[in-house]
């Protein structure tokens, strides 16, 4: 769970601005989206094959361009 201390002096608008700050770093959001729908133990393979495979790609590509 995220949370901040607010320091004295410090103006609400602040805050707010650390705490989405710090949500977005502990990815919260991406999380509470990722888990909104239930997705099947079949999907979620197929994700991360996919996502994997991109990944792989990516860094194949960008190897051969270091060659040249």
């Amino acid at each position: 769970m995220s949370r901040i201390v607010i320091r004295e002096g410090e103006s609400f608008e602040r805050a707010l601005k650390r705490f989405k700050k710090k949500v977005q770093t502990d990815r919260v959001l991406s999380e509470v989206r990722r888990r909104r729908f239930f997705e099947k133990p079949s999907v979620i393979r197929k994700r991360k094959k996919a996502t994997k495979l991109r990944k792989s790609r990516r860094k194949t590509r960008k190897s051969q361009r270091e060659r040249f």
